[in-house]
């Protein structure tokens, strides 16, 4: 199926609403979100418990008319677990491989660092390279394969935080926050008026109309010096001052793919540096490891970002517009 530039800010629109219904006024939280999974990429949400986190990634799974799996990661979760084993079948006499949760098209990690860092590994290969090898033989991922993942920021006991390998993997990390006053009176309404808990969400596209808006995302110009304004951001962040290690080219490559979406999201064939800057700090954070001495000071990986962003000069919009195929 092929969708063009208008068809993914149209679809996308329908998408958001419908989500909408379920999660009140949080539009830009689930743009966010939306933003990374038309750039085929894992998101983690990193926030309170009770906002909504595994609400969101069930009403897109919903909404995108994907196969949906939850994984609750415990400290006992194993690694064959997520990813399936092979079980002796007594009736044929040989081993069957029984696939795990993995194998869906949005898999939902919740409290993903209470898991050990070995369980945590068994999503690494799956991520990064969309298959899973289980005792040598390698099971390809069907398209489209997403991550959500939560973890909650300020219950640290019994966790293991996320190595940075794990973090690099995620295309971004946002979070939700709470609800305005209003919001969440609509919220309590919208309860008393369902006379239920559960909001059932109609879809709006499925799964073939959902990788038709990938591949749109494909044909988004990005001009010379847009591309070089998403190189020089991220090796600012090697120089800077109060980072130990900075961003790797993935995050040259994940300002380049949600800048993409981004521009089609707002109907646009190109895209303009306002873009790039809109994901930087979502999308840089998470990768930056600050030093170890910050922490007095309550210097964060957004606070790095942003800093970045005011220093390294700003191209042309009108290079981005003039310069793109017509």
């Amino acid at each position: 199926m092929t969708t063009d530039i208008a068809g993914v800010q149209e679809l996308s629109n329908r998408v958001l609403d419908e989500v909408e219904r379920a999660i009140v006024g949080k539009r830009d939280a689930l743009e966010l979100v939306l933003t990374g999974f038309l750039a085929d990429g894992h998101v983690l949400l990193e926030d309170f418990p009770g906002l909504a986190k595994t609400l969101a990634a069930r009403s897109f799974a919903q909404v995108l008319s994907m196969r949906f799996t939850r994984v609750q990661f415990t400290p006992d979760l194993m690694p064959s677990d997520v990813t399936g084993s092979s079980i002796w079948n007594q009736r044929d006499g040989d081993f069957e491989f029984r696939p795990g949760p993995i194998f869906t098209n949005l898999l939902l990690g919740d409290e993903i660092n209470r898991a050990p860092p070995k369980t945590q590994a068994a999503l690494l290969e799956a991520m990064q390279e969309r298959q899973v090898t289980i005792e040598g033989v390698t099971h390809v991922l069907e398209p489209p394969f997403l991550v959500i993942a939560t973890q909650n920021p300020i219950e640290y006991e019994g966790t293991y935080p996320l190595p940075e390998a794990q973090l690099d993997r995620f295309l971004l990390r946002t979070t939700v926050g709470y609800p305005a006053r209003d919001d969440e009176i609509e919220v309590l309404g919208r309860r008393i008026e369902r006379q239920e808990d559960e909001v059932v969400l109609e879809p709006v596209v499925d799964r073939e109309a959902f990788l038709g808006l990938q591949r749109a995302i494909e044909q988004v110009h990005v001009a010379e010096s847009v591309r070089a304004y998403c190189v020089d951001i991220v090796a600012a962040t090697r120089i800077s001052a109060n980072v130990a290690v900075g961003s790797s080219p993935r995050g040259s490559l994940a300002l380049l793919k949600l800048g993409r979406a981004k521009a089609a999201l707002a109907g646009r064939d190109y895209v303009v540096p306002d873009d790039v800057k809109a994901v930087a700090v979502v999308a840089l954070a998470h990768r930056l490891v600050l030093r170890p001495e910050l922490w007095v000071q309550k210097v964060s990986g957004e606070d790095v970002v942003r800093e970045v962003l005011d220093t390294v000069p700003t191209p042309k919009a009108e290079d981005a517009v003039a310069l793109r195929p017509q």
